[in-house]
């Protein structure tokens, strides 16, 4: 399994899950958790992804969500779980 460490930080606006989880849907990633809480007006989400089936290799799913972030108005970060778990120390 290839997981992968999705975070989302912006401005609370109607569309965001919708989006990502569109565009991890027609990747094939699947999502394994989420967690997804608004503070007064700052979304934020954290997604564990499976990419191990995905039809685009990571680099390509990074680029598409930096493409996203402009689009959306939020910062998207994809990370391998593995990275992401050493730099927080999990």
């Amino acid at each position: 399994m290839n997981k992968a460490i999705i975070t989302v930080l912006g401005a609370d606006r109607v569309g965001i899950i919708a989006a990502v989880s569109t565009y991890l849907a027609a990747k094939n990633v699947n999502i394994l958790d989420i967690s997804q809480t608004t503070m007064q007006d700052v979304f934020t989400m954290i997604m564990m992804v499976d990419t191990s089936n995905s039809n685009e290799n990571f680099d390509v799913l990074y680029t598409d969500f930096k493409k996203m972030s402009e689009e959306l108005g939020v910062q998207i970060q994809i990370q391998a779980a593995d990275i992401f778990n050493s730099m927080h120390k999990i």
